[in-house]
């Protein structure tokens, strides 16, 4: 059975010699760009549509497509930027769709990250801003849920995305740090180190993707939606997870 993608570039006319053409310009949050620099590869091969990616905290690429910047997509780290856009009439009608759930994790490099640990933590801990960063918020949240604030008053470095934040830790120049599960997937950090926050602990992490108004290739974006959408196994092995309305499909 063909994919959604496969049969929207059939019907757009953009598989074969015209898709060498177009470009798409994509604004993807910091914790899905490992990820996607996978996905977009494959896309690629087999679309003939290239595809140039822009990464950073969802905040900051949120307030540059406002301010005019030029890109097709934008996959953000929450649902709340995608809303912000869409009622500001800057997407195109019914592209508003989310293609993961985010998952918080507590690494402790020195240590074997458990609940117990996170429970008595009093070191430099390392989080995102929230005022840019989903995971940020998420990660204010838990320490709010656990009442860690005077145990780590002034021992909080911020990131200006969770990318950020793991590169703190990453470097050694703090031991712990609230981050995305998928980057630590990604650098094959071993289970021990950390674990995953109850979802329940912090706001949604659900992540969602829109395609603006200003593409001049909106078939070959929502060509590339669709391929994102079906990479299930990809999404669930690279610590996300699904939304129901995706696991349906």
């Amino acid at each position: 059975m063909k994919r959604l993608w496969q049969i929207c570039l059939v019907i757009c006319g953009l598989a074969g010699g015209p898709a060498m053409a177009t470009e798409l310009k994509v604004a993807v949050a910091a914790n899905f760009h490992p990820l996607f620099e996978q996905i977009a590869e494959g896309f690629e091969r087999d679309s003939g549509i290239r595809v140039r990616v822009s990464s950073g905290a969802s905040g900051a690429l949120f307030t540059q497509i406002v301010h005019g910047a030029p890109f097709d997509l934008f996959l953000s780290a929450d649902r709340d930027r995608p809303q912000r856009l869409e009622q500001l009439d800057l997407i195109l009608p019914d592209s508003r769709v989310t293609y993961a759930v985010g998952v918080l994790a507590f690494w402790c490099r020195n240590a074997p990250a458990t609940e117990l640990e996170l429970r008595q933590w009093h070191s430099r801990l390392a989080i995102a801003n929230a005022r840019t960063a989903p995971y940020g918020a998420a990660a204010e949240a838990v320490i709010e849920r656990l009442a860690l604030g005077p145990a780590l008053q002034g021992k909080l470095l911020r990131g200006n995305s969770v990318v950020q934040a793991f590169q703190y830790v990453d470097s050694g120049n703090v031991n712990g740090g609230l981050v995305a599960l998928s980057l630590l997937k990604a650098r094959g950090v071993d289970a021990s180190q950390y674990w995953p926050v109850p979802p329940q602990w912090h706001g949604s992490l659900e992540q969602q993707a829109v395609i603006l108004k200003r593409t001049a290739h909106p078939q070959a974006a929502r060509a590339l939606l669709d391929y994102l959408l079906q990479q299930h196994a990809l999404l669930t092995r690279s610590g996300y997870s699904l939304a129901p309305s995706l696991a349906q499909l």
